[in-house]
C-alpha cells in the first residue's frame, strides 16, 4: 500500500482527508499549518485538518515554514504527497521526494484562477462554472501539469461558502477516481495552457470595499463573492457597513453611484455605476452582528434613509 503524506488546512481540505482514510488509503502523517490565535481573545486554535487528523489518531506536522522545515515528511519516506489548499509553496527537496511525486487538488478549472482565492474570484468575475483540477504540484504556483478535471455550474444563488462546500465534496470525489488510474500510470497529463492563465490573489483589505462606480452586476458579483467570508463592506454616514446580501434589482434609477434610492421593510435600494441598482437585505452595522434589514429597522425607521450617499 502506497505511503501518503496528505498536507492541507481549511475547511476545504478536510472531505478531501477524510474520503482517502474512509476509502482505506495508508496516510500517516499530516501536514497542515500551525494553530493560529482567533476572535478577540486571541484563543490560540488548530486547523480544521489537525483537528481531523488528531480525530483518527494521525500524526501531525505543523512546520512555520515548510521550505526551510520539512526533515520530518523526509524521514517518514512517502510514497506520494497529497495537497489540498495547504497554504505554503513546498521546496523543491519535497516534490521530488515521492516515487509519485507531490499532486494537488485545486479548486478552478487550471490555467483559469491559479492563486490563494479562486473559489472567491470564481465569482467575483462573473464565471459561469468553475471546477476541481487536480495536478502535478511543481516550484511555480499552480502551473503543473493536469491530470484530471471536473465542471461544477456557478449558480446565481451560490456565494463563497455554498461553491466552497460544493467543490471541496466534488475535490475529495474526483481525487478518489483518479488515484487507481494515476498509480496505474493510466493517465496521460496534459500541460496547461500558458496563454490561458488567469489569476486569483489572496483577498486583500482594498479588494473588501464596494466601488458602487461599477455595474450592478459587479457589485451583486463582488457581495456574493465574499460572502460568508470576507464580507465586502461600504460607509453608511462614515460608519462601516458589511453588506452579506443583496439581488440586483430590477429597471433603472436616476441617482449618483452609491445612493440610497428606496427603502421598504425588508430591504434598501443602492444605485451602481450603470443607473441599475441592487437591493440590500442583510447588514452588519459597526459593532453589530449580522441581521436582516428589517431587523435593523425594527429598532428605528429612520436608520436608512433614501438620499444618503454609501461610500463617502
Amino acid at each position: 500500500m502506497k505511503k501518503i503524506v496528505f498536507m492541507g488546512t481549511p475547511d476545504f481540505a478536510v472531505p478531501v482527508l477524510t474520503s482517502l482514510l474512509d476509502a482505506n488509503y495508508d496516510v500517516g502523517l499530516v501536514v497542515t499549518q500551525p494553530d493560529r490565535p482567533v476572535g478577540r481573545k486571541r484563543t490560540m486554535t488548530p486547523p480544521p485538518v489537525k483537528k481531523a487528523a488528531v480525530a483518527q489518531n494521525i500524526e501531525v506536522f505543523q512546520p512555520e515554514n515548510i521550505r526551510e522545515d520539512y526533515e520530518r515528511i523526509v524521514e517518514y519516506k512517502p510514497d506520494i504527497i497529497i495537497t489540498a489548499a495547504y497554504g505554503q509553496l513546498l521546496p523543491k527537496q519535497l516534490l521530488e521526494l515521492p516515487a509519485y511525486r507531490c499532486i494537488n487538488v485545486h479548486a478552478s478549472l487550471l490555467p483559469k484562477l491559479r492563486g490563494g482565492a479562486p473559489i472567491h474570484f470564481s465569482i467575483i468575475n462573473g464565471e459561469s462554472e468553475t471546477g476541481i483540477t487536480i495536478m502535478y504540484m511543481e516550484e511555480k504556483l499552480d502551473a503543473g501539469d493536469i491530470l484530471t478535471q471536473e465542471k461544477v455550474v456557478i449558480e446565481e444563488t451560490d456565494n463563497v461558502g455554498t461553491l466552497h462546500d460544493k467543490l471541496s465534496s466534488v475535490g475529495a470525489s474526483l481525487l478518489l477516481e483518479t488515484l487507481p488510474k494515476f498509480f496505474a500510470h493510466d493517465i496521460k497529463p496534459i500541460k496547461q495552457d500558458e496563454r490561458e492563465v488567469t489569476y486569483a490573489p489572496n483577498i486583500s483589505r482594498e479588494m473588501e470595499a464596494i466601488d458602487w462606480s461599477k455595474d450592478a452586476r459587479d457589485v451583486f458579483n463582488l457581495i456574493r463573492g465574499l460572502c460568508p467570508w470576507p464580507v465586502a463592506y461600504s460607509t453608511y454616514e462614515g460608519n462601516r457597513m458589511k453588506i452579506w446580501h443583496a439581488t440586483e434589482s430590477e429597471g433603472t434609477y436616476a441617482g449618483a453611484p452609491g445612493e440610497i434610492v428606496a427603502v421598504t421593510e425588508d430591504y434598501f435600494t443602492v444605485v451602481c455605476g450603470n443607473q441599475h441598482a441592487v437591493n440590500i437585505y442583510d447588514i452588519q452595522p459597526a459593532g453589530n452582528k449580522r441581521m436582516s434589514v428589517e431587523q435593523y429597522l425594527r429598532g428605528s425607521a429612520d436608520r436608512i434613509s433614501k438620499q444618503v450617499v454609501m461610500g463617502e
